[in-house]
This record gives structure tokens, sequence and C-alpha cells, in this order.
């Protein structure tokens, strides 16, 4: 929820008005008085550090927690696969098909759709 919040404009436009009443009250504005923390503003500096230390942090533990979710993904999508090319040469075999004809067939598909897709993007063929 916090980085959700940190990284939504709500957050830019709360810091806009903080930062400016924050400015305009140590400016003198609403009189000497109600100065707390004159010019450079060392309390503003201090704060806004500490803030940018917890929001750093709570980034990278949320970061963390999806590298976590996809490595989770990644290794489901792999096991899924492996089920699937096992039960096609299962099923291939039962059907009389030859293996290595289907992977030579498989090969020159994704060799001339990897040349495609990299001549749409500019890249040098390999």
């Amino acid at each position: 929820m916090i980085t959700a919040f940190a990284g939504s404009m709500v957050f830019v436009y709360v810091h806009i008005v903080w930062f400016t009443g924050w400015i305009l009250i140590n400016e003198g504005l609403f009189g000497q008085g109600a100065v707390f923390d004159p010019f450079p503003f060392g309390l503003l500096t201090m704060i806004v550090s500490l803030e940018a230390i917890f929001l750093s942090t709570f980034v990278m533990v949320s970061q963390n927690r999806q590298a976590t979710h996809d490595t989770l993904r990644a290794d489901l999508s792999f096991e899924a696969s492996v089920r699937s090319e096992v039960w096609s040469t299962n099923l291939g075999r039962a059907l009389g098909l030859d293996p290595e004809e289907i992977e030579r067939q498989a090969q020159e598909l994704i060799a001339t759709s990897r040349a495609k897709m990299n001549s749409e993007m500019g890249r040098p063929q390999a």
C-alpha cells in the first residue's frame, strides 16, 4: 500500500502542498512568531531525507516481493511446459509420429519467427 501511494500523483500533490506550506510559514508569511524552521530549512531537509530512506526501503521490499512472485510464476510455467512436452511426445509416439521430424519442423518455425521479430525490431540477424 505504501509503494502504491508513494507512486501516485496524490503523493506528489500532498508533497507540493506540504513543502509550499512549510516554506511559506518559515519565510514569515504568517508572522515571525510562526517561523519554526528558518532558511535553509534544516528540519525540512532532515525530514525529507528520512522519508527518502524509508521510501527507498519500502520500494526495495516491494520489488523483492514481486521478484519472489515472478520466480514462483516462472517455476510453475516451466513445470507446465515440461508436463506439456512430455505429454505431447508420448501422444505423438502413440500416434506413430516421428519426434525428430516434428522437432526439426519446430526448430525451423522458431528460427523463422525469431528472424522475423529481429528484422521488425531492426536487430542484426544471428
